[in-house]
C-alpha cells in the first residue's frame, strides 16, 4: 500500500524477513533469540552494576566499559524485540516511520559502539605507553568529553543519513531482505535516485567506523612497540593481559562488520547477510560481558562480590516490626490477617478456576484477570505467611538472605500487578474504541507477549534493585520499620553510601509504576471520548460497565500507592506506613475477586456455575 506525500511515493509499511524460511525452525529460533536477548540484557546490566558499585573499578577503563555495556543493551533493543513481536503476532510489517526510527537508532548506537571502542584503545595506549602521566592525561573531564563526543558525533551522522532517506520514494517492492530496517536495505528498495545517499554512505558514513578503527590500529601498534621494550616476559604478559578483553571485543565487532559490508555485493545472499547481521546485532553484545568477566580478574572479583555481597559488614538477621505495639491487639490482628490471607487465596483461586473452566470467559479480558488473580496470591504470600509465623513463634527475626529474597519477590510481583493493570486498560481501549478490529488486534499471541513482557520487565527491575542492595553494608541498627522487608526500609537501615540506590529508585524504579499508570490514564481518556460519542444513554452505560471493575481495582491499587509514596517524608510515621502497607499488600488483593464478581455478570454466572456444580461419583 502506498500514499502520496510531498510529490513522493512512500509505502506506508515495509515487510521484514523471517530469520528462517523453514516454519519448523522458527519456533526454535524464537526461543534462542529471546534467550540471547535476556542474557545480553542481564549480562551487560551486571557489568554496569559491578562497575558502579565497586569503587576499585572507578577508573577510565571501566567508565568506558560501563557505557559500552549500556549502549550494547540499547543496540540489541533496537532490533530484537520487534523481531520477537513479529514472530508472536504473525505480522511481519513495520510502519514507514517505524522503519526510519529503527534505522536511525541502529546507526546511532552502532556508531557509539565504534567510538567507545576507539576511546578504550586510547585509554590502554595512555596506560601502557605513558604510565607516569596516565592520571594527568586521561582525566575524568577527558573521559566525559570523549563520551559526549561519541554520542553527539554518532547522533549527527545517524540523523544525516535518516533525513536523506526521507527524500527517497519507495514503490511497489517493500520486502526488506533482513529482520530489521537498516540503511543499506532501504537504499536497495528505493525507486528514486540514490546517488547522493550512496555518496554520503561512502564518505560521511564510513567515518564512525573508519576513524575509530584507525585509532585502534595506531594505539595497538604503539602498545606492541612499548611492550616489546619491556625486558621481562612476565612484564610483557602483564601489559598485554590488560588489553586482551578489549582486543577480543574489537576483533569480534569489526570482524563481522568487515565480513558484511566489505564483501563483494555479488556474493551477498539473504541468508548469509542475515547470519552476519545476527553476529554483530545479537552475538557480539551478548558475548562482551563474558569476555570482560572471564578474561579480567578485577571484573571477576567485582561480579563475585556483587552476586555474593562479600567484603561488607552485614548483619546476619533483621528484626521485623509487629503490626501493633499493643500485645492485647496482636491476637485479634493475627486472626484478622490469617482470615484475610485465606479469603485472598480462596477468592483469587475461585476467579482462576471460574475463568479456566468456563469457555465463555476465554477471551483477553479474563485471560489477564486470571493472571492478575494468580499474581495477587503470590504477592500476598510474599509477606503475610512470614508475619503470621513470626507472631506464632514469637521470633521477629528474618535472615539477611531471606530479607533480600522477600524484597525481590515483593518488587517483582508488585511490578507485574502494575503491568497487568496497564495491559487490561489497553484491552478495554481496543474493545470500546475499535470494536470491529478487536479480534484481530488483541490476539492470543499479543496477550501472551504482553504477559511475558510484564514478567520479564518486572524481573529485570526487581533483580537490579536487589543486586544493588547486596553492595550496601548494614551496621548495628537492624530493626526494619515494617512487618516485611521492602526496598525503602532496607535503604534507610544502610550505613554505607546509598546515592546510587536512590538514583536508581527515582529513575528506573518508577518505570513499572509510572508507565502503566500513564497508559491507563491515556486509555481511559480515549475510552471516555469514544463513549461520549455514543448517542444513547443505555449504550454509554453498557460501555462504561465493562470498565467499572477494572477502574475500581486501579483506583484502589494506585490510590494506596500514591498515599504511601507521595506523602511528604516528614509526615511518615511507622504506624501510618504499616497501615498503608496493609492496604496494598493485603486488602487490595483480597478485594479484587469481590470487585470483579459483584460488578460483572459474566463472572457472577461463571462463579455460580462453578460453586453449584455437583461432583460426579462413579459407583
Amino acid at each position: 500500500m502506498a500514499i502520496e506525500r510531498n510529490n513522493l511515493t512512500l509505502v506506508s509499511e515495509f515487510i521484514l524477513m523471517d530469520i528462517s524460511a523453514d516454519p519448523k525452525k522458527q519456533q526454535l529460533l524464537f526461543i534462542l533469540f529471546l534467550s540471547m536477548y535476556l542474557v545480553t540484557g542481564l549480562g551487560n546490566l551486571l557489568i554496569i552494576l559491578a562497575i558502579t558499585t565497586d569503587t576499585r573499578l572507578h577508573n577510565p577503563m571501566y567508565f568506558f566499559l560501563a557505557n559500552l555495556a549500556f549502549v550494547d543493551i540499547c543496540f540489541t533493543t533496537t532490533t530484537i524485540p520487534k523481531m520477537l513481536v513479529n514472530h508472536v503476532t504473525g505480522h511481519k510489517g513495520i510502519p514507514y516511520a517505524g522503519c526510519l526510527a529503527q534505522t536511525f537508532f541502529f546507526m546511532w548506537f552502532g556508531a557509539i559502539d565504534c567510538f567507545l571502542l576507539g576511546a578504550m584503545a586510547y585509554d590502554r595506549y595512555a596506560a601502557i605507553c605513558h604510565p607516569l602521566h596516565y592520571a594527568t592525561t586521561v582525566t575524568p573531564q577527558l573521559c566525559i568529553l570523549l563520551l559526549a563526543a561519541s554520542w553527539t558525533t554518532a547522533f549527527g551522522n545517524s540523523l544525516t543519513h535518516t533525513l536523506s532517506l526521507t527524500r527517497l520514494s519507495f514503490c511497489t517492492h517493500h520486502q526488506i531482505p533482513n529482520f530489521f530496517c537498516d540503511l543499506s536495505a532501504m537504499l536497495k528498495l528505493a525507486c528514486s535516485d540514490t546517488f547522493l545517499n550512496y555518496t554520503m554512505v561512502n564518505t560521511v558514513g564510513t567515518l564512525p567506523v573508519f576513524f575509530p578503527f584507525v585509532g585502534i590500529l595506531v594505539s595497538y601498534m604503539c602498545i606492541v612497540a612499548a611492550v616489546m621494550r619491556i625486558p621481562s616476559t612476565k612484564g610483557k604478559w602483564k601489559a598485554f593481559s590488560t588489553c586482551g578483553s578489549h582486543l577480543c571485543v574489537v576483533s569480534l565487532f569489526y570482524g563481522t562488520i568487515i565480513g558484511v559490508y566489505f564483501n563483494p555485493t555479488s556474493s551477498h545472499m539473504s541468508q548469509k547477510d542475515t547470519a552476519a547481521a545476527v553476529m554483530y546485532t545479537v552475538v557480539t553484545p551478548m558475548l562482551n560481558p563474558f569476555i570482560y568477566s572471564f578474561r579480567n580478574n578485577d571484573m571477576k572479583g567485582a561480579l563475585g562480590a556483587l552476586i555474593k555481597g562479600e567484603n561488607l559488614t552485614l548483619v546476619s538477621e533483621f528484626i521485623l516490626m509487629d503490626i501493633s505495639a499493643d500485645p492485647k491487639k496482636q491476637q485479634l490482628l493475627f486472626i484478622l490477617f490469617l482470615s484475610m490471607y485465606l479469603v485472598t487465596g480462596l477468592g483469587n483461586l475461585l476467579i482462576i478456576l471460574a475463568i479456566t473452566t468456563d469457555t465463555r470467559l476465554h477471551n483477553p479480558m479474563y485471560f489477564f484477570l486470571a493472571n492478575l488473580a494468580f499474581v495477587d496470591i503470590c504477592f500476598t504470600t510474599t509477606t503475610i505467611p512470614k508475619m503470621l509465623v513470626n507472631h506464632v513463634t514469637g521470633h521477629k527475626g528474618i535472615p539477611y538472605a531471606g530479607c533480600l529474597a522477600q524484597t525481590f519477590f515483593f518488587m517483582w510481583f508488585g511490578a507485574i500487578d502494575c503491568f497487568l493493570l496497564g495491559a487490561m486498560a489497553y484491552d478495554r481501549y481496543a474493545a470500546i474504541c475499535h470494536p470491529l478490529h478487536y479480534a484481530t488486534t488483541v490476539t492470543p499471541q499479543l496477550c501472551i507477549l504482553l504477559l511475558a513482557a510484564s514478567w520479564t520487565t518486572a524481573l529485570g527491575n526487581a533483580l537490579t534493585h536487589t543486586l544493588s542492595l547486596t553492595r550496601l553494608s548494614f551496621c548495628t541498627h537492624h530493626q526494619v520499620p515494617n512487618f516485611f522487608c521492602d526496598l525503602s526500609a532496607m535503604l534507610k537501615l544502610a550505613c554505607s553510601d546509598t546515592f546510587l540506590n536512590y538514583a536508581m529508585v527515582n529513575t528506573m524504579g518508577t518505570l513499572p509504576v509510572f508507565f502503566p499508570f500513564v497508559g491507563i490514564l491515556v486509555s481511559y481518556m480515549l475510552i471516555f471520548a469514544a463513549v461520549m460519542r455514543i448517542p444513547s444513554t443505555k449504550g454509554k452505560w453498557k460501555a462504561f460497565s465493562t470498565c467499572g471493575s477494572h477502574l475500581s481495582v486501579v483506583s484502589l491499587f494506585y490510590g494506596t500507592l500514591i498515599g504511601v509514596f507521595f506523602n511528604p517524608t516528614s509526615s511518615h510515621i511507622a504506624q501510618k506506613d504499616t497501615a498503608a502497607a496493609v492496604m496494598y499488600t493485603v486488602v487490595t488483593p483480597m478485594l479484587n475477586p469481590f470487585i470483579y464478581s459483584f460488578r460483572n455478570n459474566d463472572m457472577k454466572g461463571a462463579l455460580g456455575a462453578l460453586i453449584s456444580r455437583k461432583p460426579a461419583f462413579t459407583p
